[in-house]
């Protein structure tokens, strides 16, 4: 979604030239280069660059390898291209179906792997062409003190452009064109039904279970209580029935998988219960689009409602998905905590996300930071005054997400949601 773009972008701007080679849609011609000439680099180069065209200059010159898990024969040439030393290679492939087409070819240890996700916040904003602002944002959190008033209102505008928009490129790109979020819709529902396609023919026997927790997801998120409940897929569904299914989806990148650690401490994935799990879309604009998927386009008014700050339905999980989607691609893996004790109100709490990171005030040794997520302007903090109070010895700074300017007591810092690109 959106990777061929960036790649043959990057290729304008760093290569004298370049060629891209479509294995989606090879014309015969280039198929029998690569079948016939892949022992004979200088004719195979010559017919290359003839076919398409253009002039190939050593050192100066790009050969993309779009969709390559089409073709599985030019993934293994790699190794003899790269050590042929003319021209640099990137290849690019669905992260669904590149692991899948890899039967009977030597991998190439000369591949060096790049995983591209969706934008965050910070790269919508330099999409906007609002890098300024980006940077001002980097600044007030590192300082504590909040932006003047009218650049808090821009950035906190800007959020919710993204809530809606997300960051697929195309998304964002179509976004930029036109400013249209029924157009953005279409872009979206188009990427969603790629997505069921894939599931079709990638995910094996898992398909229809994958598609069951698919369609689920919204459902789940707009529950106070966000754990995935498997029962939604099935009456009498088992987790190591839903195992592999949800798994897929992870591993896919369609979705971010939060789970829960029993014992907060640095080591969160030592205490991870992979069986109590919140199961967020990796894309949060894909997630507007989802949460109406029985219906042939999401309704203008939803957009609105959502960009003005209107908005009659559950706003809390498209927040909560999108700081998900800040923190995953910041590089945490996502953790949160729970625990109910019926008839012990004292113990009973739940805390959204719990990262690490390192603390001042502990010579920077890393630390338990808990993140309380809050889609209004009004709301309390009794779990996290709870969960402080239990295991303070642990944590480094809690931070409240909110939609209000900068806020710091004592170890709390609550910041302005946009600023969850920062943690």
């Amino acid at each position: 979604m959106g990777k061929s773009f960036a790649v043959e972008a990057f290729a304008k701007r760093e290569y004298e030239t370049y060629i891209l080679i479509d294995f989606a849609n090879l014309p015969k011609d280039v198929q029998s280069i690569f079948d016939e000439q892949k022992n004979d680099l200088d004719t195979f180069f010559m017919l290359l660059s003839t076919y398409y065209r253009t002039t190939l200059y050593e050192r100066r010159s790009l050969i993309i390898f779009d969709e390559v898990q089409r073709y599985p024969a030019a993934r293994e040439m790699v190794k003899y291209l790269v050590a042929d030393r003319r021209y640099d290679y990137i290849e690019t492939g669905s992260l669904i179906s590149i692991k899948k087409n890899v039967r009977g070819i030597l991998i190439p240890s000369e591949e060096r792997k790049l995983e591209m996700g969706p934008l965050d916040f910070e790269e919508f904003c330099w999409a906007m062409n609002e890098k300024n602002l980006a940077d001002l944002i980097r600044a007030s959190f590192k300082s504590l003190k909040p932006l003047p008033d009218a650049l808090h209102k821009r950035a906190s505008r800007l959020w919710r452009e993204y809530l809606l928009v997300g960051g697929m490129p195309q998304a964002v790109s179509k976004y930029l064109e036109h400013r249209d979020f029924g157009q953005v819709d279409y872009v979206k529902r188009s990427i969603l039904q790629l997505y069921s396609n894939d599931i079709g023919k990638f995910a094996n026997g898992d398909a229809g279970r994958v598609r069951a927790i698919f369609s689920q997801i919204p459902g789940q998120l707009s529950k106070h209580e966000k754990k995935f409940t498997l029962s939604s897929v099935s009456p009498n569904a088992r987790f190591r029935d839903l195992d592999s299914a949800f798994f897929w989806l992870d591993d896919a990148r369609i979705v971010n998988i939060c789970s829960s650690s029993t014992d907060p401490s640095v080591g969160l994935g030592l205490y991870e219960d992979s069986r109590s799990f919140k199961c967020y879309m990796a894309d949060t604009g894909l997630l507007v689009s989802q949460a109406f998927a029985d219906r042939n386009e999401t309704p203008n008014e939803i957009y609105k409602d959502i960009l003005f700050d209107n908005l009659s339905i559950n706003e809390g999980m498209l927040v909560e998905n999108a700081i998900a989607q800040q923190l995953r691609a910041n590089g945490h893996r996502l953790f949160f905590f729970s625990r109910y004790e019926k008839g012990n109100a004292p113990a009973t709490m739940e805390i959204d996300f719990l990262i690490v990171r390192e603390y001042d005030n502990a010579a920077m040794k890393a630390r338990i930071c808990p993140i309380e997520v809050k889609s209004t302007k009004h709301y309390g903090t009794s779990s996290l005054d709870k969960f402080r109070k239990q295991y303070g010895k642990r944590l480094g700074t809690e931070y409240v997400l909110h939609p209000k300017q900068i806020k710091v007591e004592g170890e709390r810092v609550s910041i302005p949601l946009y600023m969850s690109m920062c943690l």
